[in-house]
């Protein structure tokens, strides 16, 4: 007897368009849902950040690591300082000349880039301290402390910001918070902050120093965005 061949099966062109169709439709649906999840998550963990940012700055003062003007009053810390990147001692008055040990902040904190901001998770994150007269300067070059701020003042107030690296794809929404421990948020709608802008110390604020109130409850933002508290 002859063997007998079984024909070749396989899909035709029309059935291969189809799946390849089909394969489109549910990308083009399940793509934007990924990166509004992704946003989300970018979003919340900004804000757990600034969370944990409070409490840092908390024991770091309290535990005294950097009293420059040697009168037993702790200082508020940068994130270099915060994380263990830089020395104790980089503001020129009493401190150790080694790192935070053990640190109070993770990793992603060691590394500030030259706009004196920190990267995590899709959001640039910045530290402003104060001055003598109480406006902020952020954080130095590479992490530290930067020149001209005040021990006097870094006792009582520090800020900081959290915002997208390219707004509306990492995130939608900037973030600040104080010693005042509050958090507030904006949309964006009038001043937009990402990779190339960056906000002033007093841009949640309503007035010309860290101290101002700040842009809730009927005050103006200093940037004109709408803020409110999270």
């Amino acid at each position: 007897m002859k063997a007998m061949k079984s024909p070749q099966q396989g899909f035709t062109l029309i059935e291969l368009m189809i799946v390849v169709a089909i394969l489109a439709i549910i990308a083009s649906m399940a793509i934007p849902s990924l990166l509004s999840s992704k946003v989300a998550a970018n979003q919340s963990n900004a804000v757990t950040s600034l969370r944990n940012l409070v409490t840092a700055q908390s024991q770091f003062r309290t535990l005294g690591s950097v009293d420059a003007d040697s009168d037993g009053s702790g200082e508020y810390g940068t994130f270099a300082e915060l994380s263990g990147a830089v020395a104790l001692n980089l503001r020129g008055g009493a401190g150790v000349p080694f790192p935070l040990d053990p640190p109070i902040l993770a990793p992603p904190f060691e590394q500030v880039d030259a706009q004196g901001r920190a990267t995590k998770s899709g959001y640039y994150l910045m530290i402003f301290l104060p001055d003598v007269n109480f406006e902020g300067i952020a954080e130095a070059a590479n992490g530290g402390p930067a020149a001209g701020i005040d021990a006097d003042a870094c006792e009582y107030t520090w800020s900081a910001y959290a915002f997208p690296v390219e707004a509306g794809s990492t995130g939608g929404m900037a973030y600040y918070i104080d010693h005042r421990g509050e958090i507030l948020v904006t949309r964006m709608d009038s001043t937009i902050y990402d990779s190339s802008s960056s906000p002033v110390f007093n841009a949640a604020l309503s007035g010309p120093n860290m101290t101002s109130p700040l842009a809730i409850d009927g005050n103006v933002a200093t940037d004109t965005n709408s803020w409110a508290p999270l």
